[in-house]
């Protein structure tokens, strides 16, 4: 039997989870490669381009789409379970589980679609069907693993130390051009800290103007108590600028409110956060790169 495709798998591995149990990668790909009766040359088989091997990266990219619609849940690092809205799927014995299917549900939708509440580069809707150019698959499915990166990255955020998130902070702004060298950056981040300040550093490296700094590692919503609390001291500082970056969202009222004001106050949710981190290579690297070319028509012309 040939290797399954990722959408094949996303049914089979949702039953395979109907333990309730808490499963590793590793370990459901092997059970699944036994369920499909894999030979050797299909088990150990890799992409020639990530090296990593084809029937973990279906099963890896199965359990991305069941995650994203709800019907599974990882309550750690590493290992993943049947969520009770995946129970509820498997009673109802559905003949197979793919993206099209994937659509009733809206957080499946809502994280597929995804732009933030700030102004984000679009991610394009997942293909449901082969009538795209080979062009258009591959930036649709570039889109896909960029999402797929995000949500990882956030998770991965969300369960690091609050230390660990003004680092990474520090290596963003750092990235982008802010803060001057790293060494200055790590000294300004946390050295304030009163009244809703957690740092303040250099817009250039010149050190001409400064931005004052709020970092929370939040999962709750953040709404404009905190973002007027922020600014309030930026004014006790005479500052003009700030940063407030949080792992969740902001509210619309929030949002809102640092449109009206005279101080200038970027808010950066956990999307744009996970976006600006791969833009600037902050705690990603390269797994692939793939060139397209195409006719040199000069390099034809005859004189």
């Amino acid at each position: 039997m040939a290797i399954p495709d990722f959408q094949s798998l996303m049914l089979p591995l949702l039953k395979l989870l109907a333990d309730k149990q808490e499963h590793a990668m590793r370990d459901v790909t092997i059970s699944l490669s036994d369920q499909f009766q894999l030979t050797d040359e299909e088990r150990s088989r890799v992409s020639n381009k990530s090296g990593q091997g084809v029937m973990y990266n279906r099963t890896a990219w199965a359990k991305t789409y069941l995650k994203m619609a709800g019907l599974i849940e990882q309550p750690k690092r590493g290992f993943f379970k049947i969520s009770e809205r995946g129970e509820r799927i498997l009673k109802d014995s559905p003949p197979s589980i793919n993206m099209k299917y994937l659509e009733q549900f809206a957080e499946y939708v809502a994280s597929r679609d995804k732009q933030g509440q700030v102004e984000l580069p679009p991610v394009l809707p997942i293909p449901v069907s082969q009538s795209e150019t080979p062009e258009e698959l591959i930036e649709s499915g570039a889109n896909v693993i960029r999402a797929a990166l995000g949500d990882e990255l956030i998770q991965r955020i969300r369960s690091c130390s609050p230390t660990f998130f003004e680092r990474l902070v520090v290596e963003l702004l750092v990235n982008m051009g802010y803060g001057g060298t790293r060494q200055d950056a790590g000294r300004a981040i946390g050295r304030s800290g009163d009244e809703g300040i957690d740092g303040v550093i250099h817009e250039d490296r010149l050190g001409l103007d400064v931005i004052y700094l709020q970092a929370k590692r939040w999962e709750g919503v953040v709404g404009r108590p905190e973002i007027q609390k922020f600014v309030g001291a930026l004014q006790g500082q005479r500052a003009k600028k700030g940063v407030f970056i949080t792992t969740s969202n902001f509210t619309k009222e929030a949002i809102e409110y640092v449109r009206n004001i005279d101080n200038k106050v970027v808010l950066i949710d956990g999307v744009l956060l996970t976006n600006l981190m791969m833009d600037h290579n902050v705690g990603v690297s390269l797994a692939a790169t793939y060139e397209i070319k195409k006719i040199d028509s000069d390099y034809f012309l005859e004189e």
